[in-house]
C-alpha cells in the first residue's frame, strides 16, 4: 500500500490523509516552534467552529442569488429597470451602506509590495520548476527577452545564435537605455566604454567624447573594478537596470563597450497559487502544494531539470552583491517577494475529514497550513522572503465585506494559534466577484489593518457578472464584453477606491493577466496601460513577460500617477451595475452564434482535458486559431457561464451545444496529437474530461456562483480513484 492509499490518521478529532499528515509531522511542524498536539487541537477548532460559520456564508450567497433570480424572472421580456434595480439590491443587503472615509493601517509591508511598482507573476504552486523560476524572475535578461520573442516584429528561427538578430537586439536595448537612462550628451548606441569615476558613471560615446548620466542619481552601484566594471546598476522608478560587461562573452566580445547583457529587475512579487491554476483534489495533491510552498519559505526547494542529454538542479537564486557609489557593500534581493494564494470559501477537501466524517473547508485548511509553512521564512536569519516579517496571503472569491471580515477573523485565529503577532498575515483581496466590487471600500475596511493588496480579475469577474444576472437575459458575445460600460468602470473603480482607502505607499493595487505568452509585441504595446491607470502591479504569464513588462514601469512613474489620481472619481456605481445583456431586439445571426459556441467549447475542452486527465491546472492551451493562451479556471468559468446563459435563454439548443462539443473535441484531439500521454476524447465522447466539460455548460445555471471547481474536482477525483 502506498502512502497515498493509506488510511487517514487521527489527530485530535480529525482524520487527516496520510500524505498530508506525513508532511505536517515530518516537514512543516519540525523547526516551527509549534507543538504538534497544540497545532492539531487548534486546527480542529478552526475547521469545526469556523467551518460551521463558513457554511452559513455560503447559504447567504444562495439566498441572495435566488432573490436576484426572482427579481429578473418577474421582469422577463421587459427592458432593464435600472432605477428600481439599485434600491432592490440595497434592500436585499447586496449593496451595503458606505461608511465614513478611512485609510488602511497596514504596517510592516515589504517595499516590493508597498513602494516599488512592478510586474507580478502568478504560477501553480504544484509545479516546483515553475515556482522556482517565478521566484528567480526578480532579475531577467532584456537581451534574451527581446531575442527570443516577437518584440522585434518577428520571432527567432530555431537553431544557433544569429548574430544579425543579435545586432538588432542590441540596437533595441541601447535605444531603450537612451529613453530610460539617457546620457547628459550623446547616446548609449555605439558607446565604447563605461567606468566609475569619483562615484559617478563616465561613458565614452561613439565619437570618442566622454559624458555622464543625464540624471547622475540613477547610478546606484557597480561590480568589479571602478575603471573596468563587470556591472553597473542604475535605477529608474525604484527598479534596477543592471548593465553587464564581459569581453569573453559571445555577445560582449563583439560589442565595442563589451556590454554582454542588460539585466532588468523584473518580477518584484510572485503569487504562488494554491487555487485557480492547480488541480489539487485530495491529500496527496495538497501535501505536494504545501511541500513546495514550505520549500520556497525555507529556501530549500530544488528541482531536477532535464534538457536533452543533460540534467541540472534548479534552486532559488542567491542575493546579489555590488559596491555602492560610496564604496560601501550593497546587497540586493535575488528573488521576488512571494505571496501565496489560498482557495476561496466554497470548496471542501477530502484531505481532512471532521469528527463526523465530512470533508472540511479547504480555505480554512489553507489558512493554517500555508501560514505555518511561512513561519520557516520568518525564523530564518539568512536571505528570506519577507524582510519586514510578514506573511502574504491572497484570498480569492470573497463575496462582500462580511466574508472579508470572516477571513480577517480566520487569520487572527491562525496567528494566535501559531504565536504570531497580530496582523503578521497580510491579506490580498481579489476584486473578482460583483458583490465585492460594488462594496469594495467596505471590504477593505473589514480588514483595514491587514490589507496589502487588491486586484482586479476580468475573467472571474465576468463569470460572476454573467451568473449573478443569469436570469436578466442573454449576454452579449464574449468579444463584445470588454466594450461594455461595467468593465472599464470596474477597472477604474478598483484603483479609485484603493487610493481613497489609503493604499498608496502601503499596498498593491493590481491589474490582471496578459493571457497570450507568445504575443509579446502586443503585450509591450498594450500592457503599459496598466501602470498608466495607476496600478502598481499587474500580472504576467512568464519570467520573460515580466522582464518586458518591467520596461513599462521604467517609463511610467506609477506613484506619481497615483498622486495625480488621488481624490478623483472616474467610475460610477451605476455603470458598474449596468448588466451586459444583449438588446431585446438583437438579430441573432446563426453564423455568429455558432462561431461563438465553437470558440467557447474549444477553449473549455482544451483546458478541461488537461485538468481532469493530467491534473494540470494552468497551461498554455491553443485556442481555435492555434494561438496559445494561458488558461485556468477563471477562463473556463467565463466560457462555460456564457454558453450556459445562451442555452438558458434559447439562443442555442441542447442539441446544438452537444454537437458543438463533439465537433470541437475532434479539433482539440488534433491539437494534442503530438502528446504521447494524451487520451483522445473522440470518438467515444464518454471520458471524464469530455463529460466534465459538457456538464459545466449543461449544469452551468445550477453551479454555485458559476464556479467550475465542484464539477472538475468530482471528475478528477473519480478518475484518480481518490
Amino acid at each position: 500500500m502506498t502512502l497515498a492509499e493509506s488510511a487517514p490518521i487521527q489527530e485530535a478529532d480529525l482524520h487527516i490523509g496520510a500524505p498530508l499528515h506525513a508532511f505536517l509531522t515530518e516537514e512543516a511542524l519540525p523547526g516551527s516552534g509549534v507543538d504538534p498536539d497544540h497545532f492539531f487541537a487548534r486546527l480542529s477548532e478552526l475547521l469545526h467552529d469556523f467551518g460551521a460559520r463558513n457554511a452559513e456564508f455560503l447559504e447567504v450567497r444562495e439566498t441572495i442569488q435566488a432573490a436576484i433570480d426572482r427579481w429578473h424572472r418577474e421582469r422577463s421580456g421587459q427592458p432593464h429597470d435600472a432605477d428600481a434595480y439599485r434600491p432592490f439590491l440595497e434592500e436585499l443587503g447586496y449593496l451595503v451602506p458606505q461608511g465614513p472615509a478611512f485609510e488602511i493601517g497596514t504596517t510592516n509591508v515589504d517595499p516590493e509590495i508597498a513602494l516599488v511598482p512592478g510586474p507580478q507573476l502568478v504560477v501553480p504552486i504544484m509545479n516546483a520548476r515553475y515556482a522556482i523560476n517565478a521566484a528567480n524572475a526578480r532579475w531577467g535578461s532584456l537581451y534574451d527577452a527581446v531575442y527570443g520573442t516577437d518584440v522585434l516584429g518577428d520571432s527567432p528561427t530555431p537553431g544557433p545564435y544569429d548574430p544579425a538578430r543579435g545586432d538588432r537586439v542590441i540596437a533595441f536595448a541601447r535605444a531603450y537605455l537612451d529613453d530610460v537612462a539617457p546620457l547628459a550628451s550623446g547616446s548609449h548606441v555605439g558607446s565604447t566604454s563605461y567606468a566609475v569615476v569619483d562615484g559617478a558613471v563616465v561613458v565614452t560615446t561613439a565619437d570618442g567624447s566622454t559624458t555622464g548620466l543625464a540624471n547622475p542619481a540613477q547610478f546606484a552601484a557597480f561590480d568589479g573594478s571602478a575603471d573596468a566594471p563587470t556591472a553597473l546598476l542604475l535605477r529608474q522608478n525604484g527598479l534596477g537596470i543592471d548593465l553587464r560587461f564581459d569581453a569573453d562573452h559571445p555577445v560582449g566580445s563583439a560589442d565595442a563597450a563589451h556590454m554582454s547583457d542588460i539585466i532588468l529587475e523584473s518580477a518584484m512579487t510572485a503569487i504562488m497559487d494554491c487555487e485557480d491554476s492547480v488541480a489539487a483534489v485530495d491529500a496527496e495533491d495538497k501535501a505536494l502544494a504545501y511541500h513546495n510552498w514550505l520549500g520556497l519559505m525555507s529556501g530549500t526547494l530544488t528541482e531536477e531539470v532535464q534538457k536533452g542529454d543533460s540534467s541540472f538542479t534548479r534552486s532559488l537564486a542567491a542575493d546579489r552583491t555590488y559596491t555602492g557609489a560610496d564604496g560601501e557593500p550593497v546587497l540586493l534581493p535575488g528573488r521576488a517577494v512571494m505571496l501565496v494564494r489560498n482557495v476561496g470559501h466554497l470548496m471542501t477537501t477530502p484531505a481532512v475529514l471532521d469528527r463526523n466524517g465530512n470533508e472540511v473547508y479547504e480555505g480554512l485548511l489553507d489558512a493554517m497550513v500555508t501560514t505555518l509553512c511561512a513561519m520557516h521564512d520568518l525564523q530564518r536569519t539568512d536571505a528570506s522572503n519577507s524582510r519586514s516579517g510578514s506573511v502574504y496571503v491572497v484570498k480569492p472569491k470573497m463575496h462582500g465585506p462580511d466574508e472579508v471580515a470572516f477571513t480577517n477573523e480566520i487569520f487572527g485565529f491562525v496567528e494566535e494559534t501559531l504565536g504570531l503577532p497580530a496582523n503578521t498575515v497580510k491579506l490580498g483581496i481579489m476584486d473578482e466577484e460583483r458583490r465585492t466590487t460594488v462594496n469594495l471600500a467596505e471590504c477593505i475596511r473589514a480588514a483595514k489593518d491587514r490589507v496589502a493588496f487588491i486586484n482586479t480579475g476580468f475573467l472571474d469577474r465576468t463569470g460572476d457578472e454573467i451568473h449573478t444576472s443569469m436570469q436578466a437575459g442573454p449576454m452579449v458575445p464574449k468579444s463584445e464584453m470588454k466594450a461594455q460600460p461595467w468593465i472599464s468602470a470596474y477597472e477604474d473603480w478598483n484603483v479609485d477606491v484603493g487610493l481613497a482607502c489609503g493604499l498608496r505607499g502601503k499596498a498593491q493595487i493590481g491589474k490582471g493577466m496578459w493571457a497570450a505568452p507568445d504575443l509579446m509585441a502586443n503585450m509591450l504595446e498594450q500592457k503599459i496601460g496598466h501602470p498608466q491607470s495607476g496600478a502598481n502591479c499587474a500580472w504576467v504569464p512568464s519570467p520573460t513577460a515580466a522582464t518586458l513588462h518591467a520596461t513599462h514601469y521604467h517609463r511610467v512613474d506609477v506613484l506619481a500617477v497615483q498622486e495625480g489620481l488621488a481624490g478623483s472619481a472616474r467610475a460610477s456605481l451605476d455603470d458598474i451595475l449596468t448588466i451586459p445583456t444583449a438588446p431585446i431586439d438583437t438579430d441573432w445571426s446563426a453564423v455568429a452564434v455558432q462561431r461563438e459556441l465553437d470558440n467557447n467549447a474549444q477553449g473549455i475542452l482544451g483546458y478541461v482535458v488537461r485538468w481532469v486527465d493530467a491534473g494540470v491546472g494552468c497551461s498554455k492551451v491553443p485556442d481555435i486559431n492555434d494561438v496559445g493562451l494561458m488558461e485556468d479556471r477563471a477562463t473556463c468559468r467565463i466560457s462555460s457561464q456564457h454558453m450556459a446563459n445562451w442555452l438558458h435563454h434559447g439562443i442555442v439548443s441542447t442539441d446544438q451545444v452537444e454537437e458543438t462539443f463533439e465537433r470541437m473535441a475532434v479539433t482539440v484531439d488534433a491539437q494534442n496529437a503530438g502528446d504521447p500521454t494524451y487520451v483522445p476524447m473522440a470518438p467515444g465522447y464518454d471520458g471524464h474530461a469530455f463529460r466534465a466539460a459538457k456538464a459545466l455548460v449543461l449544469s452551468g445555471v445550477e453551479q454555485p456562483s458559476g464556479y467550475t471547481e465542484p464539477l472538475l474536482h468530482a471528475h478528477r477525483r473519480e478518475l484518480k480513484g481518490s
